[in-house]
């Protein structure tokens, strides 16, 4: 498969992605990194009487050893997002497979003085030179090259050296939701509403959607956020609009009167995410990610910047990506804690 030119191109979508696509460039909305934080949906006042849920939330590590991170430069917020592709669950809806991958990957930034964010997701099949990583509990790795995806396999701490390589940023927090967990979530919220222009099937995803408006449960909705095979040419960057639509499909209902007035409906989304959620050991409580939340919160969406990382077609593969050096641009802005809006489409 060949990947398409970075951006959408919009004369090939339909009506209704054209209405989604404009309003989302136009409000500048980082829904994938806001719906990422899941517990951002709920007001802090509520997450501070809930301290029980903490005992859901699985940590690990942040850094694997000794190794030295990139300088950090003010006191800007940095927060690696993951979504693991892990088989290792209590189900075989999503198939079987070797490992842990990142299925998705978000550098959020939050500035300085908490008034912007700034969020750029890297594509899973970006190759990059990858750094050694010592045994955190999931296995260690050698430098080599191969795609930034496969790092999570030998946890989360890798993903962190992978990411931190690659952009030159220094990530203070990671965030990592499986499979399992996502559906569960959406499943908590009695499902999510998207609207497609297409039917879309892919029986390697399980997928099978008609065209319009309907409401999802969590394994259709992860479905439509992992295929491939419906959409574009297959890529990894066709689908990141599906992600994105899903991600701001989360965030509407979580935020809709029908959950926050519920009490036995709201307890249960935050215990779904909590479960859900594996974060670094700085992150572990309610209190923790309540803080994160009420931070990420209260940045205004016309301070909230989402980008795809700026790509260009692996010399040595058609199928996967590198960085291109617009890239660097826009990763050098974040670690200097600038501002990306003019720097990406």
């Amino acid at each position: 498969m060949q990947y398409p030119e970075a951006g959408p191109d919009h004369q090939q979508l339909g009506p209704r992605r054209q209405r989604r696509l404009a309003m989302k460039y136009r409000r500048r909305r980082t829904v994938a990194a806001a719906a990422a934080i899941l517990i951002i949906a709920v007001p802090v006042t509520v997450v501070s009487v809930m301290q029980s849920l903490s005992s859901n939330i699985a940590s690990s590590p942040l850094r694997a050893g000794d190794g030295e991170a990139p300088e950090k430069i003010t006191d800007e917020l940095n927060v690696l997002i993951l979504g693991s592709d892990t088989r290792a669950l209590g189900t075989e809806d999503y198939g079987s497979g070797d490992g842990a991958r990142s299925d998705a990957m978000i550098l959020a930034h939050i500035s300085d003085d908490s008034s912007r964010i700034d969020a750029v997701q890297i594509p899973r099949d970006t190759m990059m030179d990858m750094p050694a990583c010592q045994d955190t509990g999931s296995g260690a790795s050698a430098a080599q090259r191969t795609m930034i995806n496969s790092a999570l396999n030998q946890g989360p701490a890798c993903s962190v050296s992978a990411a931190e390589e690659l952009t030159g940023v220094r990530v203070d927090h990671f965030i990592e939701v499986n499979f399992d967990g996502f559906a569960t979530i959406v499943d908590a919220l009695d499902g999510i509403s998207v609207d497609l222009d297409d039917a879309l099937v892919d029986p390697k995803a399980n997928l099978d959607l008609p065209a319009g408006e309907q409401t999802l449960d969590g394994t259709e909705a992860l479905a439509l956020a992992r295929t491939r095979h419906a959409v574009g040419d297959g890529s990894d960057i066709s689908r990141m609009d599906n992600q994105q639509m899903v991600m701001e499909s989360i965030i509407d209902r979580a935020k809709s009167s029908e959950v926050l007035s519920r009490p036995d409906r709201l307890y249960g989304f935050l215990d779904a995410v909590t479960s859900s959620l594996r974060v670094d050991e700085d992150l572990d409580s309610v209190s923790s990610l309540g803080s994160l939340a009420s931070t990420v919160s209260s940045v205004p969406e016309s301070e909230i910047t989402f980008a795809i990382m700026p790509w260009q077609a692996a010399p040595d593969n058609a199928n996967r990506v590198v960085k291109s050096p617009s890239a660097d641009t826009v990763f050098t802005a974040i670690a200097s804690d600038q501002p990306i809006d003019h720097l990406v489409d």
